[in-house]
């Protein structure tokens, strides 16, 4: 837990630097009463609580808020809080609505009795794909076509922060796969220069390295 706190707040000062837009839609601290809200759902329907670094790293960062930019994104193209490779910081609510859709109305489980919770995802919505924390690490979970999880990438959510960390700070810009970070508009975003997700706004992005 030490150790997602360290990489946190040095992630966070880059973004207070290089990434300013990305770093105002960082919400405050969650409060003990939103982690217990989204904990007892967890508690209820699935019989386990949230990961003692997971709820760490809510006591620095609720999760992120969409900020207005249409000024320079007329087209509402850029997430300002999508500044993490696998998307949002989800908020304690967020986290746990994709472990949950996985509960149908006559009991059953179709993740099969997997015990996670998504501290990452790619809308806030948090329905399609992600990255899911389980006693195993973290790794990617997806309901594109069917509900699928894929074995885990990293051993913590503090191995994942540390690799974000060492990709800004001295690269090399794919160390963490195909998508890679650029700046547009005060924002970090990720993404494939060879397909990348942004249309309009493409031509702002600057890659980081």
């Amino acid at each position: 837990m030490e150790r997602t706190a360290t990489a946190w707040q040095q992630l966070a000062e880059w973004l207070r630097v290089h990434a300013p837009t990305s770093h105002a839609s960082i919400l405050p601290p969650a409060t003990e009463a939103e982690i217990e809200e989204a904990e007892g759902h967890l508690r209820h329907y699935c019989g386990y609580g949230f990961s003692p670094e997971l709820v760490a790293l809510w006591a620095m960062a609720g999760g992120v808020r969409q900020l207005d930019i249409d000024e320079y994104d007329e087209e509402g193209e850029v997430a300002t809080g999508r500044f993490l490779p696998h998307g949002l910081l989800l908020t304690p609510s967020q986290s746990v609505v994709p472990r949950l859709a996985g509960l149908d109305s006559q009991g059953k489980d179709y993740w099969e009795g997997a015990q996670w919770a998504a501290p990452f995802g790619n809308y806030r919505e948090a329905t399609d794909t992600g990255l899911y924390l389980s006693a195993a690490g973290l790794g990617e979970w997806s309901s594109y076509e069917g509900l699928f999880m894929e074995e885990p990438l990293y051993p913590s959510i503090a191995a994942y922060l540390e690799a974000v960390n060492r990709t800004l700070r001295e690269g090399p810009a794919g160390l963490m796969g195909s998508e890679v970070p650029g700046i547009v508009y005060g924002c970090l975003i990720w993404q494939n220069p060879q397909d990348p997700r942004l249309d309009e706004t493409f031509t702002d992005w600057r890659p980081v390295h």
